[in-house]
């Protein structure tokens, strides 16, 4: 696989987007809190993955960053910028987001990638041949051309993985938002994918991931943090995190490690 930093041409819209920080928000539906007083800050070039429980926040924190669900206290800064003065466009420019359980769209491969390129476009809403060209290099650095004009419905799971992907980078945004993005992975699919995440933090990207698999997460994270009836109750190191015990108060398991001549192995066993 190619350098994903090829992507980039000149001066791009990420150069100084990079860093999201979430300070103090709050957020939930009606009555019901949701987020309570949430801090964590989104660094340049790094992989931060969020775990927890089902219902503990995790899904509304990402639809309050993509500014799809409103704040009710707090802030967010995106490069430091507050993220409610971005426009929609300029927030897509700052932030690609690929959600958990995509529907399966009647378009191609391609166009589905290409689609990457629409916070972009202007009046009339045309691709140009900078669009095309930006989408096609996307395409390649995931090793999917040759997937171009295949109907999105006719790709693996995995496959249609790639193309989400290659779509997030074709949007060229310095943040990359994932939900639950090994759903249909098998286990040599997720192997590459914890090489790209680590290839895309390499190349300046800053990644957020949302992920039930806690081994994995450890592998590739630089910090996990931990949400917990709407709060964070630890963040830190794949180390610290073992360290911590947090996956015993979380899921009831103990989280251990084994080195190898490929790194720390993580995995878990139940409590007895």
């Amino acid at each position: 696989m190619g350098k994903i930093g090829n992507l980039k041409e000149g001066k791009t819209q990420e150069a100084e987007s990079a860093m999201v920080e979430i300070r103090n928000v709050s957020a939930g539906y009606g009555k019901h809190r949701v987020l309570d007083g949430v801090s964590l800050t989104l660094q340049k070039g790094q992989v931060t993955t969020l775990i927890g429980e089902n219902g503990s926040g995790k899904s509304t924190l990402l639809k309050v960053l993509l500014g799809f669900h409103p704040l009710t206290g707090g802030k967010i800064l995106i490069g430091g910028v507050l993220a409610e003065k971005l426009k929609r466009s300029e927030l897509a420019k700052n932030i690609a987001y690929l959600p958990q359980g995509n529907n399966v769209p009647d378009i191609t491969a391609g166009r589905m990638v290409l689609s990457g390129r629409f916070p972009y476009l202007s009046y009339p809403r045309r691709y140009g041949a900078q669009d095309i060209e930006v989408a096609r290099r996307a395409m390649e650095q995931m090793r999917i051309l040759q997937y171009s004009d295949y109907p999105m419905s006719q790709l693996s799971g995995g496959m249609r993985q790639k193309v989400y992907i290659a779509m997030a980078l074709a949007q060229q945004a310095g943040v990359i938002v994932m939900d639950e993005p090994t759903t249909y992975l098998d286990i040599g699919q997720q192997a590459k994918f914890a090489a790209l995440v680590r290839e895309l933090s390499g190349a300046g990207k800053t990644l957020l991931l949302v992920l039930h698999d806690l081994p994995l997460a450890l592998k590739i994270s630089d910090k996990v943090a931990a949400l917990s009836a709407g709060k964070i109750i630890f963040c830190g190191s794949a180390k610290e995190t073992v360290r911590s015990k947090i996956a015993e108060e979380l899921y009831g398991v103990a989280v251990k490690s084994v080195p190898t001549e490929a790194g720390e192995q993580y995995y878990y066993e139940l409590l007895s």
